[in-house]
């Protein structure tokens, strides 16, 4: 059950309910802690966590991507084409 409310509350508040607010926060909820009504931190959802093998895969598909595009591999060109005013 994800929710997409946010709310705010004072430190006071927030150290009284603060395993309510865990309970809202992990069912997606973004909580700001107030001192003095200035926001000094914020409770979100932890995001999860990516494994290696997703990383290396990301990884890979960015290596392809690179090795089908056109890019301009000589330096002297890039400058030629700055120096020149043109725009990338």
């Amino acid at each position: 059950m994800a929710t997409n409310s946010s709310m705010q509350v004072g430190v006071l508040e927030a150290r009284n309910r603060f395993s309510e607010l865990v309970r809202r926060v992990a069912s997606g909820a973004t909580v700001t802690v107030t001192r003095h009504g200035q926001p000094i931190a914020r409770l979100v959802p932890a995001a999860p966590e990516v494994t290696e093998g997703e990383v290396e895969a990301l990884m890979a598909d960015a290596r392809a991507l690179r090795s089908t595009a056109a890019f301009k591999t000589n330096w002297r060109e890039n400058r030629r084409d700055r120096d020149e005013g043109r725009r990338f």
